[in-house]
């Protein structure tokens, strides 16, 4: 017989060996603190600390009117989304806040994720799965959530050199024109901190007919017209098909979301796994959320 505990055992073992095996830190946030926290270390007593790698890179997780809205919401909803979308209907606040996130982007519409990995893995999957005969063009770069997504598609994947329009646009011309495809990439990367060329990426794409992706995780809130993100504040919005990005970062909430047209938007609603199947985003954090994009 197979043995389940002997395979764990080994594949632990060689993690710990190659020295790549994680380790949690223990840590607690106080909400006025930020970036502040309490490490609590294997041995020996708590201390203070300052978070610099962390993603609620404005504080607002710990903002007085993100705060109070979250309250408000709790005493007045209470804690759980009750189920999915489909089933046990839209929360108010739900529509609140994708209307209120297509406004910032100046966008026909909005959808929410429950975080931004999912929007990108859910999103790019469903596109390549049904898209027919579909083609992916990715930066060398992007996040894993995109890579998983292309992947679980089935659809064919071409990886053009990071950040290298006349890379992109050498793939684009080997491939049919028939064909769809999808141009995804990065506006601001979060392992490096650098800038994707926008406009040169973009017209690529639009040259040669293709639909255009860009994460936007890591600038929205933080970067562009009332932190409407990069793409925006390029000027770029109404040449880019999907803006996605992240309510966990610079909105220091949870949850992800993609924009674009009412139609696109509504397709990915009507077909995508992730977005159908599971839980809505709780009240208190939709509220939370809502309140940190108006206040930003």
């Amino acid at each position: 017989m197979f043995d389940y505990h002997g395979f764990f055992d080994d594949r632990l073992a060689a993690l710990h060996r190659e020295q790549r095996y994680r380790r949690f830190r223990r840590l607690t946030r106080t909400a006025g603190q930020f970036p502040r926290a309490h490490w609590h270390p294997p041995v020996g007593q708590p201390r203070d600390v300052v978070v610099w790698c962390s993603n609620d890179y404005l504080g607002m997780s710990q903002h007085p009117v993100v705060l109070d809205a979250a309250r408000a919401a709790l005493e007045c909803y209470g804690t759980g989304a009750g189920g999915t979308r489909n089933i046990s209907g839209t929360h108010s606040l739900l529509v609140e806040l994708e209307a209120e996130l297509a406004a910032t982007q100046g966008r026909e519409a909005a959808l929410l994720f429950s975080s931004g990995y999912v929007a990108n893995d859910t999103t790019l999957a469903t596109l390549g799965r049904h898209l027919p005969g579909c083609v992916f063009l990715s930066d060398a770069n992007n996040h894993a959530s995109m890579i998983e997504g292309m992947r679980r598609s089935g659809a064919r994947v071409e990886v053009f050199a990071h950040n290298d329009a006349a890379d992109l646009t050498a793939h684009l011309q080997r491939i049919d024109p028939r064909l769809p495809r999808v141009v995804a990439f990065e506006s601001l990367y979060s392992m490096d901190g650098d800038l994707a060329p926008l406009a040169a990426l973009v017209g690529v794409a639009r040259q040669h007919g293709a639909l255009g992706y860009v994460d936007e995780t890591h600038a929205v809130g933080a970067h562009g017209p009332g932190g409407a993100g990069l793409v925006a504040a390029a000027g770029l919005g109404a040449h880019v098909d999907i803006v996605q990005g992240g309510l966990g970062k610079a909105y220091g909430v949870v949850g992800g979301f993609i924009t674009g047209r009412t139609a696109l938007i509504d397709f990915i609603r009507s077909h995508a796994p992730g977005f159908i199947f599971t839980t809505a985003l709780p009240p208190a954090d939709a509220a939370a959320a809502l309140a940190s994009v108006r206040q930003l």
